[in-house]
This record gives C-alpha cells, structure tokens and sequence, in this order.
C-alpha cells in the first residue's frame, strides 16, 4: 500500500510528540484560589472539594512562600467572612482591616513578586448570599456598583496588584477604571469575569465561603449558559470600559465560549477551572473511574487549546508536579 502522507509518522514516539504538541502547559499558565479565614493556624478540609482547604493568613503565607518555589507566580484571594460581619451594604468589604486587606498586606510582606488578584463581589459579605446589594426581591445594579469601586480601590490600597469583579452587574468595570484611576492606582489591573455563567457546577465553592444566595438564584445577572453571542457583548464591554484581562467562568462546559471571546479581543483570556469540575475529577478518581493525573492534564490543557491564556485552578499544584 502506497500513502503519500502518513499523519502516524508525527505520533509514533514521545518525542516526536513533544516536538510537534501545538499546546503546551506551564507554571506560568495558572492562577491559585486562595480561601482565607480567621484564626491562626487553620486548615480545613473543604468536604465537597477533596484535598483543598480554608486557611489561616499563617498558614496562607506559608502556602504562598510554597507555591512561590513551585514557579506559580500568580494567586487570587476569597475570603471567608463571619457571619456577624456580613450586611446588605458591603460594609466589611471596604473594612481597610478587613480579612481580605489584612491578607493582601501579609501576603506582599511575605512575598513581594507574587501576582495578587482578589475577588470583588458582596456574596461573602452579604447577608443573603448575593453579589449586589439587595431591595426587595431585586439585586440593585448601581448602587452595588458604587460599592464595589469602593472595594476596588481599597484592594489597590493595600497592595492587590490585580482586582477581579466576579459580580455581573452593568458597568462595572468602567467604574472602577474611573475609581482606581481618580485614586491614583494608575498600576492596578482589572481582571473582568466577563462572561460569568449562571452555573450549577458552583456548588463546592459556595461551600467553601458559605455564600450560597439565601434566596432565590443568581440568573438575573449572571448569564444564561444557553447564550454565546452575549458572552462576546459582555466581553466587547469590558473591554471598552478598561478591562485588562477578561476571564470566562465556567471552563470545561463554556471551551466554545473560550474560543469565541479569544478570537474577539486582542487581551489576555483567561478561564476559571471551577470547583464543581474540581470536585468531579476527585469524585470520578476515588470511585476508580479515571486516572487523575491524566484527567488534570487534559482537562487544562483542553481549556488552553481552547484559547484561554491564563487558568485559575485549583489542580495548579498538582500540574506543577505533573509537569516537572
């Protein structure tokens, strides 16, 4: 038999492989989520995310000095806030000692290099476990808004490099451009959750910070997952508005939305490998089903083919092992 081409010949051999791999995945590739809570010298296991765990600001810093030597130079922070502290007006979110601001502040003394990028939303603040301040039965757009310029520049004042508004409400980013700006944060970035879907695979995280809505969902302001052109409306916005980085959330269900907003923006993209697709390779993995470490690999490197150049994951440390 007599083949003018023969595609096998490029696959025959490790090597060959790795010569010819069109994706290939590095430390530089990922972000760390960081769940920080009260306390000193707290680790608690999240029950519904295996292996990954709320921290103390301690044990945090430790855990930064540690992914630090791994090579992963960037983490974005959630923190986990008491009960009799949360509101409907965000006021521990502007708290310049509150845990999210002590974090930061820590964690630059500690490790002056690594990339911080903190989480802005009321959901771990709020009282009834939404993103935006509540009247009624709605979640109010503008006056959330004002509050999360606030959060912004209070994050930028304690030394975040980047802040990350997960929220979805209308303009946003244009205000906390405004806010950084007319502060003089000139340096801080915006990573905008620009495309942020309205997902039942949130459910571990929600766990984790004890922030599920009290009532209700959360799909008058994040996205129906039925919805791709809109996802490039949200995106082309924040892009206009100052946006930095753009981040689409979920990954592994939204890879076509991945590719849509890369092909759309000349940014960096960025993808969140969230918790419930966490939680599913652990699940999958004990039950025997897959391998893990091979599910970890293909799963962040789908999300890069897919176009996203930054990943906020929560595999990131065991990447790092897997890679090296």
């Amino acid at each position: 038999m007599y083949l003018q081409r023969r595609n096998r010949i490029l696959r025959q051999s490790p090597a060959i492989r790795s010569l010819v791999a069109e994706t290939i995945l590095t430390p530089n590739d990922f972000i760390v989520p960081l769940f920080i809570v009260e306390g000193t010298n707290v680790k608690e296991e999240i029950s519904s995310m295996p292996g990954y765990y709320r921290l103390s600001l301690d044990n945090t810093v430790k855990e930064v000095k540690e992914l630090w030597k791994m090579g992963l130079k960037s983490v974005l922070l959630f923190i986990k806030c008491k009960d009799e502290l949360k509101d409907n007006k965000g006021t521990e979110a502007v708290n310049p000692q509150g845990l999210m601001q002590r974090s930061i502040r820590a964690i630059k003394d500690a490790c002056p290099d690594m990339l911080i990028m903190t989480d802005v939303a009321l959901d771990p603040f709020s009282s009834f476990g939404h993103d935006g301040i509540v009247e009624g039965s709605e979640i109010v757009n503008d006056a959330t808004v004002e509050v999360l310029a606030n959060m912004s520049v209070s994050h930028a004042q304690a030394g975040a490099d980047f802040v990350a508004p997960s929220d979805m409400m209308d303009g946003r980013i244009g205000a906390i451009r405004q806010a950084l700006e007319e502060n003089g944060f000139t340096k801080t970035g915006i990573m905008s959750y620009s495309a942020k879907y309205a997902s039942c695979f949130y459910g571990p995280f929600r766990d984790a910070l004890d922030s599920a809505p009290g009532f209700g969902d959360k799909k008058t302001y994040q996205m129906d997952y039925s919805n791709r052109t809109e996802a490039i409306k949200e995106t082309l916005m924040d892009v206009q508005e100052g946006a930095d980085i753009v981040m689409v959330k979920p990954a592994l269900a939204y890879l076509d939305i991945i590719r849509e907003v890369k092909n759309n923006v000349d940014i960096p993209v960025s993808a969140y490998n969230i918790s419930g697709e966490y939680a599913m390779i652990k699940a999958a993995a004990k039950m025997g089903w897959l391998n893990e470490d091979k599910a970890i690999l293909e799963t962040l490197t789908a999300i890069k083919r897919a176009g996203a150049d930054l990943i906020a994951t929560y595999f990131a440390k065991d990447a790092v092992r897997l890679l090296t």
